[in-house]
């Protein structure tokens, strides 16, 4: 596939797909680490002369309401201050008023359209890749970039269907992460180490299967770990485990056929009768794995680290990461949230800017989003 430097951009309209999906408290942004990551793509686009149209979903849209708290407005409020430049906000995405409006503006100049899941309600135009949509977005410019890896897992019209319509290129957050998750995939250095933790085994499972075909070791941690247990006839309480038999039997399988490779914790705290983190003779015991691996992929954490009383295990886990000099790639979501919390964004290789995304890729070695683009 093409990416940006591969296209002619220079003074061209932009149509740009940046992943702007952020935490949000009410109007309050508590990471804009997405936000961030999309700067180098659009100074590039701004120093081209570009004039440049963003799309972008937030949250789920099902309902009026849902409109309501997932606007993009306080998306544009942040962009503006870390661009130090003014962003044109249109609180819509589509008619014919809006691409008169873009029309109208100038080059360099940065359009932010509402939130593309508001076309979700009532019908889901944009999440099934409607191709009247699809079109419509792509009529707004000359060239479409696709730079929102965290989405890049789902074929909407905003990340798929409009590639059918424009030329079209990767972006360059796209592109390093691609560059730096291939190396999970082919020619991966070894011993190869992962650790997933979390909260869903259910979710988890095809990316496990993938992972331990390929990996040395597999430590555990999280509601990931206490499934594993449960799987092996531990009694885990009403910690966060999976009640499904079918992948505890799988769980069971897996131990089997992959004994010696699926490394458990041996130690927790537990708070009336609930295993909320990983104590300090698993992190001793991780630790071994660790120094003696070339490259550990982490994607999770040891326990609730969202609670103060149960941060020892996470941090732990990271300090013991940061001081091993090891190729060390972090899964996006929850994981990169930690990481940001504890103040180790400077320790680690690569910090994945995807959840579902990484890890689908990761399994898969394909995301939906780039099988509609030229290759």
């Amino acid at each position: 596939m093409k990416t940006l430097k591969d296209i002619d951009i220079s003074g061209k309209n932009i149509i740009i797909r940046c992943d702007y999906n952020v935490p949000m408290e009410g109007n309050v942004i508590k990471d804009n680490s997405k936000i961030v990551k999309s700067l180098p793509t659009l100074n590039y686009l701004l120093d081209n002369g570009c004039k440049i149209v963003i799309l972008s979903h937030l949250g789920r849209v099902k309902s009026e309401e849902d409109k309501e708290k997932n606007t993009l407005k306080y998306v544009a409020k942040e962009l503006a201050n870390l661009l130090g430049k003014e962003i044109k906000f249109v609180d819509k995405c589509i008619g014919e008023r809006l691409k008169e409006y873009v029309n109208s503006c100038n080059n360099k100049d940065i359009i932010l359209l509402e939130n593309t899941r508001f076309m979700d309600f009532p019908e889901k135009l944009e999440s099934k890749n409607n191709l009247e949509l699809a079109k419509y977005w792509a009529s707004l410019g000359d060239i479409f970039v696709n730079d929102a890896f965290g989405s890049l897992h789902r074929a909407h019209a905003s990340t798929a269907g409009i590639c059918k319509f424009i030329p079209h290129c990767i972006g360059f957050l796209v592109e390093e992460e691609l560059k730096h998750l291939n190396i999970l995939i082919e020619n991966t250095p070894h011993p190869f180490c992962v650790f997933m933790g979390g909260a869903k085994v259910d979710d988890k499972l095809p990316i496990i299967k993938s992972l331990l075909e390929r990996c040395d070791y597999l430590l555990t941690g999280g509601g990931i770990a206490n499934s594993f247990l449960k799987a092996k006839g531990a009694d885990v309480g009403s910690s966060i485990a999976t009640n499904d038999e079918n992948i505890l039997n799988e769980l069971k399988n897996l131990m089997i056929k992959y004994k010696g490779k699926i490394i458990l914790p041996l130690d927790f705290t537990i708070d009336d009768g609930v295993i909320y983190d990983i104590g300090s003779k698993s992190l001793d015991l991780y630790k071994k794995y660790i120094v003696n691996s070339e490259i550990i992929f982490v994607n999770g954490t040891c326990g609730k680290f969202e609670d103060e009383r149960f941060t020892e295990g996470t941090i732990g886990l990271f300090k013991i990461l940061a001081i091993s000099n090891k190729i060390i790639i972090v899964g996006g979501g929850d994981t990169a949230s930690a990481v940001k919390k504890f103040g180790f964004v400077n320790s680690f290789s690569f910090i994945s800017s995807g959840g579902g995304a990484t890890l689908e890729y990761i399994a898969d070695k394909k995301l939906a989003a780039l099988e509609w683009m030229d290759l």
